[in-house]
């Protein structure tokens, strides 16, 4: 359904993006405008919720400190925040209105794949800087016409292929599996990119998928499919899906009789999960961009700020959009103007950012950190580290 509304909106998309390209590409000299766009409503608010809470603490921390100095002067930081309802039409919307109405010099967001891929192509189309903090799919830094990454968009999480190979790892490796079954939104770019790669590399690592079914975004009944399931007789389930889906789907995996653990990706990692599943996931595990319980100097500085204004541990959403932020303020540092082509060169440039996530490093070329990731399990009402997982 998603695919089919992105489909709809790319003439549109392409009008759009032909007006934006006429604008100003030049940045008042009163505040450094920056771009936010967030999933503040639609089908994942906690998501978005989280990424507007890390950015404003990472704004204020900013000003408070001064601002930031580029060529001689010192500007404060401006967010302009942009909710695009989780959907890609509004993502595309969100993109062309920053870059030509609000004349931002950079965007941080979206954070899902579904708005991160077609805000990208707004973003590279006009030299404009993006930095999405968890999208994870290929698709948003590659330019899939040419083969080669794009000049313009940056990301502060691994990949798809990254997180599918240390999936499979964990679940042949660790988890002792010979037999996986597979479960996925076939709508939705991330899980559908996480389920084929997770299917790869589990086959290559000598295990059996037995199952391989798909459902649909906004579905509600999965019985056909996990009785299908269930049949196959899988060691492991595999679900990449987001937080808002694994509830229901695990609370009928458990009433169908699948006991076997679930295994899911970074897209599990809201603490809403754990009351949408009602206890239907306990003791299963998923990737992570980090583990509170083991933060480093740098993430402990930051969870206590963050809880310390908002009243919670901040989840790996927060935790990538603040380095998000963090990388767009060390490229900005380094920028010898305040043209986004100026600001683009500089980020391109950041080396070995250490930020709450770990140490964020690009390779030549390329807008897709090289980074580890962690495993966590559901252990009560909290997400409890299991493992480290490095490149």
């Amino acid at each position: 359904m998603r695919k089919t509304i992105f489909l709809a909106v790319l003439p549109i998309a392409i009008t759009a993006m032909q007006l934006a390209g006429c604008g100003n590409s030049t940045h008042p000299q009163d505040t450094i405008k920056v771009g936010l766009i967030v999933e503040l409503t639609g089908d994942m608010p906690a998501v978005g919720a989280s990424s507007r809470n890390a950015a404003e603490l990472a704004v204020g921390e900013i000003n408070a400190a001064g601002g930031i100095a580029v060529d001689g002067k010192t500007y404060p930081v401006e967010l302009v925040i942009e909710d695009n309802a989780s959907k890609p039409d509004q993502s595309v919307a969100a993109a062309n209105k920053l870059i030509s109405q609000d004349n931002v010099v950079a965007i941080i967001g979206p954070n899902a794949s579904l708005g991160a891929i077609p805000a990208a192509e707004i973003a590279e189309f006009n030299t404009t800087l993006l930095i999405t903090p968890w999208s994870t799919n290929p698709k948003t830094t590659l330019d899939t016409s040419s083969g080669k990454p794009k000049s313009y968009v940056f990301r502060a999480c691994y990949t798809d292929p990254f997180e599918g190979r240390v999936l499979a790892r964990f679940a042949t490796e660790k988890l002792g599996a010979k037999k996986a079954a597979v479960f996925y939104d076939v709508a939705s770019e991330a899980p559908k990119s996480q389920a084929d790669l997770f299917r790869q590399t589990f086959a290559e690592l000598g295990g059996q998928i037995v199952a391989f079914e798909t459902y649909t975004t906004g579905d509600r009944d999965f019985s056909a499919q996990l009785t299908k399931i269930k049949s196959a007789g899988p060691d492991i389930v595999f679900l990449p899906a987001y937080y808002n889906d694994v509830g229901l789907i695990a609370q009928q995996a458990r009433r169908a009789g699948i006991k076997q653990p679930l295994v899911g990706s970074d897209a599990w990692s809201s603490p809403e999960l754990i009351k949408l599943a009602g206890g239907a996931v306990e003791g299963d595990y998923f990737a992570n961009h980090y583990a509170a319980d083991i933060a480093t100097p740098a993430a402990k500085k930051f969870i206590d700020a963050y809880a310390g204004r908002y009243g919670n541990t901040p989840d790996d959403v927060a935790a990538l959009t603040y380095d998000a932020m963090g990388l767009l303020s060390a490229a900005l540092k380094k920028s010898p103007a305040l043209d986004r082509k100026a600001v683009r060169d500089a980020m391109a440039a950041v080396a070995d950012y250490e930020g709450v996530t770990g140490i964020i490093k690009f390779a030549p070329g390329s807008g897709d950190p090289v980074k580890s990731a962690v495993i966590m399990q559901v252990k009560g009402d909290k997400f409890v580290w299991v493992m480290n997982a490095a490149p």
